[in-house]
């Protein structure tokens, strides 16, 4: 069920502790059985309004906040959520719920001292299209960076060689990185595009070419853009969007 993107694994076995699985018509009744490819799976409508009702939440995170658990003295993310910071210009329709914060984790990392966009869900399933091993959803940010020399515009001081090195040709953890869209926006400004999200990656990718990262902001996910969204407020997923 979690391959067809259906549930979570989670969900996928409450589901059938709550006998609301069939396969083939006939209700599963053992956790981990086993489907083959030509049988057909129906979901309960009971399951199907539950999943409906869980929310996914953007937030446009400001420097200082960590993405998961608080630590260090920092909060989290999260804290963020409650009605008097919800964006006036919401078009979601969702009315804000007590209970909308309830399992409503991080779909990805956003450094602490980065800014952005920042997912937080309650849907396994959106979860696993972000940060999944398997998922290849574009990220998109923007990167102030400063020249090695620091003596003239970073892009003056970086090497047609290392920027292409920064697209396709390092090392992270003793691991190839994937290709990665890499471009000047202006003289200090890097756009970089990835479709993976290892610990500090960018600002580990820049130091590698001598560059020191200034300033760090994601403005896509996917389809989701961060638009205008201000700093510190959040919104909810419409209906309508999709990050895939």
């Amino acid at each position: 069920m979690s391959e067809l993107g259906l549930a979570s694994r989670r969900e996928a076995d409450e589901w059938i502790e709550k006998g609301w699985v069939r396969v083939d018509g006939d209700v599963v009744k053992e956790l981990g059985s086993r489907v083959l490819p030509d049988q057909r799976i129906t979901i309960d409508a009971r399951a199907k309004f539950q999943q409906a009702q869980k929310v996914t939440v953007l937030i446009h995170k400001p420097i200082g906040y960590v993405s998961g658990q608080a630590e260090d003295g920092y909060e989290p993310a999260v804290v963020l959520v409650k009605p008097e910071n919800q964006w006036s210009s919401d078009q979601s329709g969702t009315r804000f719920l007590r209970e909308h914060l309830r399992s409503l984790v991080p779909a990805g990392r956003l450094d602490i001292d980065s800014t952005g966009l920042l997912v937080l869900t309650q849907d396994g399933r959106i979860a696993k299209q972000l940060i999944g091993e398997d998922s290849e959803i574009e990220k998109e940010y923007l990167v102030r960076v400063a020249g090695p020399l620091g003596q003239g515009p970073a892009s003056s001081e970086l090497s047609a060689v290392d920027l292409a090195l920064l697209r396709h040709g390092l090392e992270l953890d003793g691991e190839a990185l994937k290709p990665a869209i890499v471009e000047w926006q202006n003289d200090d400004q890097l756009r970089f595009v990835l479709q993976e999200g290892k610990k500090r990656q960018i600002r580990r990718m820049c130091e590698a070419v001598g560059l020191k990262v200034l300033g760090l902001k994601r403005v896509r996910i996917g389809q989701v853009m961060l638009g205008d969204l201000p700093a510190g407020q959040w919104r909810y997923l419409r209906g309508d969007e999709v990050f895939g």
